[in-house]
């Protein structure tokens, strides 16, 4: 597939540089959402065939970050998966973060201390060399949230392999469009509404086995179990043996309207959409007279009149942390990126 025939699939009425809140959906995606609520209107909805679109989902997340499909469990939002594995650690545990991470990542450590986890926080900048022997995880967004900065993940490696410290990282921001370094992490978590261009109510777990290993599955409901509509009813328990019994009940309508969002993704692959995305911002980051970057998110401190510029200009973007804040996706060209600056020159 090429980015033409991709783009074809997405009709944008504004200039959208807004992807790090959510994603745009492609037609194939609003098409079957439709039909969707064209046969539950109709009493004409069956519910387990969304079980194959649920595998696919699986397989295509599990592509996109090249990790085996067994490995990857599947949820609703980030935050509760990320609260499964910070409530599986032991209470003398030690987890470092970085101290301008979006909450969703913080909160379900930060809670965890109640019960005598340690949580460190630094600036981002800080973080690899704040990372000592006694830190048992270190808890990281892929890209944050706010401005986009990629996490030091060669310098995190370094650590983890001199330490054995485990590295959970929060994928939401960049699972999609950045390749990610899955033989150097052990827990990759990421929630679908961004860049995966999915309605809300779609996340994806990842860990290595022996990561898995020591997380506790409390969250698990029917679909966990090892053949889900055979389990049904009653004991004994009887979850599935790959990364399948941390599964949560899936959220039909998102997983309707997400499958076909990640075949698209799949199709185009990620190092492709990378290139493309990072281009754009870059090209942007140029025309404002910054040094390139490794994000596709661009945060900017701009004047007080730009956000009014911009809206009059027909460009979606939002300010996060006192800056504007710029993300380019698939779906986004480079008239896309001179109209933004045009906006914000004035």
């Amino acid at each position: 597939m090429t980015f033409e025939e991709a783009r074809a699939l997405f009709t944008p009425e504004t200039v959208y540089l807004n992807s790090a809140t959510y994603g745009l959906a492609p037609r194939t995606a609003s098409e079957a959402l439709a039909a969707h609520e064209n046969e539950r209107r109709g009493g004409r909805f069956s519910v387990p065939p969304v079980d194959a679109l649920v595998a696919g989902c699986r397989e295509n997340f599990a592509r996109l970050i090249g990790v085996p499909a067994d490995q990857v469990a599947m949820g609703s939002h980030a935050s509760p998966l990320i609260g499964l594995v910070a409530a599986s650690l032991p209470d003398d545990a030690v987890v470092l973060a970085a101290e301008e991470e979006f909450n969703s990542l913080l909160f379900p450590f930060l809670v965890a201390r109640a019960r005598g986890v340690t949580v460190r926080v630094v600036p981002l900048e800080r973080l690899a060399d704040s990372l000592t022997g006694d830190v048992t995880m270190v808890a990281v967004s892929a890209a944050q949230s706010s401005d986009g900065r990629v996490a030091p993940f060669a310098a995190l490696a370094e650590a983890r392999a001199r330490f054995g410290t485990r590295i959970l990282v929060d994928a939401t921001q960049a699972a999609g469009w950045l390749p990610l370094p899955v033989g150097d992490l052990d827990y990759v978590i990421a929630a679908g509404y961004k860049w995966l261009l999915a309605p809300r109510g779609t996340a994806y777990l990842w860990g290595t086995p022996e990561a898995l290993a020591r997380v506790t599955p409390t969250q698990s409901g029917w679909y966990a179990g090892d053949d889900p509509w055979q389990s049904l009813y009653g004991p004994p328990l009887r979850l599935a043996p790959d990364a399948r019994r941390f599964d949560l009940s899936p959220i039909w309508p998102a997983i309707i309207g997400g499958a076909p969002a990640l075949d698209l993704l799949a199709a185009l692959g990620v190092d492709r959409i990378h290139a493309h995305n990072l281009g754009l911002a870059n090209a942007f980051r140029e025309g404002l007279g910054l040094a390139a970057s490794d994000s596709a998110i661009v945060s900017v401190p701009v004047a007080e009149d730009v956000p009014g510029r911009l809206r009059e200009a027909g460009v979606v973007a939002v300010q996060r942390d006192g800056r504007m804040r710029f993300s380019f996706h698939l779906y986004n060209t480079e008239s896309d990126v001179e109209t933004a600056l045009k906006a914000v020159r004035g």
